[in-house]
């Protein structure tokens, strides 16, 4: 006997992007009825503070959040772990030794799908919030993998963070569209092959077909990582039900 595995997903950083990945989980989910699709469990804290703030001015660390919050879906029953906010994976070590079930990173993910569509040595657009590009996250996946990393203008950034803002805020219109935009086509022309949509915020006002290259969605990303990890089903022990097991 064969069981899927319960999906944990640490969110609400912002909750608009937490229900952007639980729509994206369905959609990458090969299911014909109800009861093809996966087991999800949401836990949704939108007090946790701001990472940026936390890495770049010395706010509130969110890790005691996003522990308790990883402890709640390892108790709920989650076989392991994703977190929909890029910037939150700068503490994902502490997150990591905090519970017993695996926590899939976003950042390695996204950084091994653009290897696979890029040559090596060619560069990559970072659309991002301040905190992400501030600690590497991206560029160092990004050189792990072979590829150069190519982050905003100071003046391009602070446009991406009004875009991410408005979101956050719940203006998902074109004018938020074209602040992020200004960044996007100055990272295009530095060279950058392909551009991350790499603040869960951004996939919600970004389309592919609003630049002419690649547009990376690390939210849509994870999802299909997620459902791989999900339908990685294992063989039960005669005499052991689902419901006996938890990871």
């Amino acid at each position: 006997m064969t069981t899927k595995r319960t999906i944990g997903v640490l969110g609400g950083m912002g909750p608009l992007a937490t229900a952007d990945l639980y729509r994206k989980i369905i959609e990458a989910t090969p299911a014909r009825r109800d009861q093809d699709h996966l087991h999800v469990i949401i836990d949704a804290d939108p007090s946790v503070p701001d990472r940026t703030e936390a890495l770049l001015h010395g706010g509130p660390d969110p890790t005691p959040w996003l522990i308790a919050g990883a402890q709640r879906l390892e108790g709920a029953g989650a076989s392991f772990i994703v977190i929909p906010c890029n910037t939150a994976h700068a503490f994902l070590g502490a997150v990591r030794d905090a519970v017993a079930i695996p926590i899939i990173s976003m950042i390695d993910e996204t950084a091994a799908e653009v290897a696979a569509l890029l040559p090596r040595g060619a560069a990559a657009g970072i659309l991002a919030t301040s905190g992400t590009v501030s600690a590497g996250l991206y560029q160092d996946a990004l050189a792990a993998a072979g590829l150069r990393a190519l982050v905003p203008s100071p003046d391009a950034q602070a446009q991406v963070m009004a875009a991410i803002a408005a979101v956050k805020a719940g203006d998902l219109s074109r004018a938020t569209t074209e602040k992020a935009l200004v960044a996007a086509y100055e990272l295009i022309e530095q060279g950058a092959g392909a551009l991350l949509a790499a603040c869960t915020e951004l996939p919600l006002i970004l389309q592919p077909n609003d630049i002419p290259v690649p547009l990376i969605d690390p939210t849509a990303v994870l999802a299909r990582a997620a459902v791989r990890e999900a339908l990685a089903a294992r063989s039960l022990p005669e005499g052991v039900t689902p419901d006996a097991i938890r990871t």
